[in-house]
């Protein structure tokens, strides 16, 4: 099943120092794919970057990420899926982060797994197959 790659992990690659193309060796040969709002947060990462050198670094960083990698939108499908798993959640009491659940919806909504070191919020979605990167 394709992976459709969490924010955290992408943090956690840039934090080790390693190079965009290093997530190969995470994803081990499987299909990858970001969410929108995953792009989003990397973004708004750069922007919010003090200084100018590493601000720099991290939108050569996340430039070269959006370039290999495919975006896959938020749209109506994904939209019905999210409302669905959303209502889910709040009847349970098991809300997990908005971002995440755009995250997750997309997922669902397109067949792929996500990865993620956050396994605490997406393991609450129900019918959401869910791997952790082995560094």
């Amino acid at each position: 099943m394709a992976l459709l790659i969490d924010t955290s992990v992408l943090f956690t690659l840039e934090r080790r120092g390693r190079d965009p193309g290093d997530l190969a060796t995470v994803v081990h040969g499987e299909s990858t794919a970001l969410a929108a709002i995953t792009a989003s947060e990397l973004l708004a990462g750069v922007h919010r970057t003090g200084s100018i050198e590493r601000r720099t670094r991290r939108e050569a960083f996340v430039e070269s990420l959006l370039e290999q990698l495919t975006i896959v939108g938020f749209d109506l499908v994904a939209a019905r899926v999210h409302a669905r798993i959303w209502a889910e959640l709040s009847a349970s009491g098991r809300n997990i982060g908005p971002h995440d659940l755009i995250i997750a919806s997309t997922a669902i909504a397109y067949g792929y797994s996500v990865l993620t070191d956050n396994l605490r919020e997406f393991h609450r979605v129900p019918g959401l197959e869910v791997h952790q990167p082995r560094w």
